[in-house]
């Protein structure tokens, strides 16, 4: 009588790991089990005599042989089922509490926001500065223009004060001519009157008892009429084209004058503007230089906190990628164990099954 038989093949179970079990690794034991005749003699055939009793005496040794070999198979699974328990505790992943970074991150990058924010008030204000420092010196060129265009018509009403003082020089001195040829008017008047006389006077020493006519003194009487009419019209017109140019000179050059007056009061003015623009501009200038300063400092320290900031992101980074490693590595490691375990637990349930087929029969 020829029984069926079972083949099992076992590879050994071997634990290893690093100082106090925290890196224990498992490697799985691969049980084979080969379906076909059981063999209850691991491996060599049973011949069973007709003897019954010594049938049942081998079949009760085989038993025991089996119940052995499943008390010793329940030992190593509860061993294996502790030592799984064991390593799942030790590879526990520790959660590391990150808040206190996070909060650092939140308010460095708040400071970062703060800090754009000045930089891009101080690119303003320093856009703005360089408006208005563009606006003063376009407003200084406009009155250094306006102020040259003043100091020209200053020169040029100067050269007319000069030609007008020139002109006056000349009329005056056109006058002082013309008074003069007044006086030698008068001179050579009187002379031909005093020529006149004299041949009368002559006559009438002469002529002593002969009367005198009305026509020599009617002749007198009209020539001086006519020489003093004369004189007092020359005198006349003579005197009032003379207060005329003087009126006329008069108001030019108190036009003038009014005009120069102007024109100081305007250079000075401008003068005073020219001063506040240029003080204007030489402030703005320095703010300008100053806001720019701060911004670079500002920059460069920002950018030294940033950097500080990326390399301790990457670093987290770095430690996260290899938390996130190891949980994926703890993972298969506990796969693989739960998969150990459950083949046990199919062995230990093929071996009872086997057990309970043998109790049938």
């Amino acid at each position: 009588m020829s029984i069926s038989r079972n083949s099992y093949s076992r590879k050994a179970m071997s634990v290893y790991g690093g100082a106090g079990g925290s890196n224990a690794h498992l490697t799985k034991p691969n049980w084979a089990v080969v379906h076909g005749d059981l063999d209850l003699t691991y491996g060599t055939d049973l011949h069973i005599s007709d003897n019954k009793k010594a049938t049942m005496q081998n079949l009760n040794d085989r038993l025991a042989s089996y119940l052995e070999k499943v008390r010793r198979l329940e030992k190593e699974n509860e061993q294996l089922e502790k030592q799984i328990r064991e390593w799942y505790k030790s590879r526990t992943v520790v959660s590391n509490d990150f808040s206190k970074y996070f909060t650092i991150i939140k308010d460095l990058q708040d400071k970062i926001f703060m800090a754009s924010k000045l930089n891009a008030k101080s690119a303003l204000e320093i856009e703005n500065s360089q408006l208005a420092a563009d606006d003063f010196r376009m407003k200084y060129e406009n009155e250094l223009a306006m102020k040259m265009a003043v100091e020209a018509d200053i020169a040029g009403l100067r050269r007319l004060l000069d030609d007008s003082n020139l002109k006056r020089m000349d009329l005056e001195s056109q006058c002082e001519g013309l008074r003069e040829e007044l006086i030698m008017l008068k001179k050579n008047h009187e002379e031909e009157l005093a020529l006149l006389k004299k041949p009368v006077e002559e006559q009438v020493n002469v002529v002593v008892d002969a009367p005198s006519t009305s026509d020599l003194n009617e002749a007198m009487m009209e020539i001086r009429e006519k020489y003093e009419s004369l004189i007092a019209k020359n005198n006349k017109e003579i005197e009032l084209w003379y207060n005329k140019k003087i009126l006329e000179m008069e108001h030019d050059v108190k036009k003038y004058s009014e005009d120069l007056k102007t024109s100081n009061t305007e250079i000075k003015e401008l003068k005073i503007t020219f001063q506040k623009l240029q003080i204007d501009l030489e402030s703005h200038l320095s703010m300008k230089a100053s806001l720019e300063e701060t911004l670079s400092e500002t920059h460069s320290c920002f950018a030294a906190q940033l950097a500080s900031l990326q390399e301790m992101v990457s670093s987290l980074e770095v430690q996260l990628s290899q938390i996130h490693s190891d949980i994926y590595s703890n993972q298969q490691e506990f796969t693989i164990l739960l998969e150990v375990k459950t083949r046990l637990e199919k062995e230990i349930a093929e071996y009872r099954r086997l057990l309970e087929g043998e109790d049938e029969r």
